[in-house]
């Protein structure tokens, strides 16, 4: 009599067999590469994240330096992000005003442009500089025929690298000369400027120190700033262009990349743990 209870071979679990030696081997191999790969990613990121700590660190520093002469025409092309980036310098020019570009902006203030007006120096080189925000819609008011600064000036501000190209998924149109982006070559060509420094200049918000006029503060007050950007106020002529907003960004994701890589290098080595394991169990059962 058959015992109804004991296991029918076509519903018995079959037992796994090891992998074929060439396949663990393969296996293996794919294993260790994505482990390395992974590790000297995860290595790279925490390099990178030096870097970049160390960038903030120098930037904050420069941010908060006394001002110094702007680079000399012999040093335009030695320009870099790592050296010079928001240093704070200064330059003594004429602006000129005819040549004024409006770039669109969004600031803390709400939609509006960017006046980027070039400042002639005495050695005939040309820097753009930032004079600040104007709100939509006020492009051309008062501000443009009066309280113009004329003459020789002396500016203070940061040291800003040109931005080519556009905005996010919009491009420049000197043709129109509509502007994303303060791509200090493109601006120039389409104004016909030579010798144009390679950078441009966020102007502080009290630039003006020429000696026939005394130190005036383009900021606004914080409470007209509040109002603006919940829309109660309109900025008056006076105060524009609002200098003084830059805002100083790095993105800096680095940790999250060193979690990620090292997290994949992890789940690859017990992922091989358990793949050898299982296979030494099988091989000891044969």
């Amino acid at each position: 009599m058959n015992d109804k209870h004991s296991p029918s071979p076509r519903n018995a679990t079959p037992t796994r067999k090891p992998m074929r030696t060439w396949a663990l081997c393969l296996w293996s191999l794919i294993a260790l590469a994505s482990f390395i790969g992974f590790i000297s990613l995860g290595n790279w990121q925490v390099e990178r994240r030096a870097w970049k700590l160390d960038l903030l660190e120098r930037v904050d520093e420069r941010i908060h330096a006394p001002a110094v002469e702007a680079p000399a025409r012999r040093d335009w092309d030695g320009i870099s992000v790592s050296r010079d980036e928001y240093r704070r310098i200064r330059l003594t020019g004429v602006y000129r005003h005819d040549d004024l570009a409006f770039v669109q902006a969004t600031t803390a203030l709400g939609a509006g442009f960017w006046a980027i007006t070039p400042l002639q120096l005495a050695d005939g080189g040309i820097v753009l500089v930032n004079r600040g925000f104007v709100p939509q819609g006020q492009q051309d008011g008062a501000w443009r025929r009066s309280g113009e600064p004329s003459g020789s000036v002396t500016i203070t501000g940061l040291l800003r690298l040109t931005e080519p190209g556009g905005g996010f998924l919009r491009n420049n149109d000197p043709g129109a000369d509509r502007w994303h982006s303060r791509d200090v070559i493109q601006i120039a060509a389409s104004r016909g400027l030579r010798d144009v420094a390679p950078y441009f200049v966020d102007l502080d918000p009290a630039p003006f120190l020429s000696q026939d006029q005394p130190p005036v503060s383009r900021a606004v007050d914080p409470h007209l700033m509040e109002a603006m950007a919940s829309g109660r106020a309109r900025i008056p002529d006076s105060d524009l262009p609002v200098s003084g907003l830059t805002v100083v960004t790095f993105s800096n994701n680095h940790l999250t990349y060193i979690l990620t890589w090292y997290g994949l290098a992890l789940m690859v080595a017990l992922a091989s743990a358990y793949v050898w394991r299982e296979e030494y169990r099988l091989r000891r059962r044969k």
